[in-house]
């Protein structure tokens, strides 16, 4: 595998994951503020962990991510004073813009996850399987 996890980076990821499941959950209970708050929290500390703290501190405050921190803590203000999807809106847009580079390098990792990186691969074929066509 070409990329190695040490155990913090594992930890960094699950807290990821579990940021976005909160997240997820507190969708599907209509906007859940507390879950939302969880979401957050576990996501930005999965976030400082994975990248290291002095790392993710020059990503939030490099001025080529301005436009994405201001619009990820403008979301994070709408969630706290109760415009949830206002929040979530300006938290996606904010993630995206800040995060935009590591697409291809998330795209790697995934490529090497045994059904992940087949479904990346060939999502034609996968398509044609779904239909019932033969490939």
């Amino acid at each position: 595998m070409a990329y190695e996890l040490s155990e913090t980076k594992k930890v960094g990821l699950g807290l990821i994951g579990f940021g976005i499941f909160f997240t997820f959950l507190a969708i599907i209970l209509f906007f859940d503020r507390g879950l939302l708050a969880l979401g957050n929290i576990f996501w930005l500390t999965g976030v400082g962990i994975l990248l290291g703290w002095h790392s993710t501190w020059k990503l939030f405050t490099s001025r080529e991510n301005y436009k994405g921190t201001v619009s990820f803590l403008l979301g994070l203000f709408f969630l706290f004073v109760r415009w949830p999807i206002v929040g979530i809106v300006l938290e996606l847009y904010g993630c995206i813009a800040l995060f935009g580079g590591f697409w291809p390098t998330v795209k790697v990792f995934l490529c090497q996850i045994p059904v992940i990186g087949w479904i990346i691969q060939y999502p034609i074929l996968l398509l044609g399987r779904l239909r019932g066509s033969p490939p």
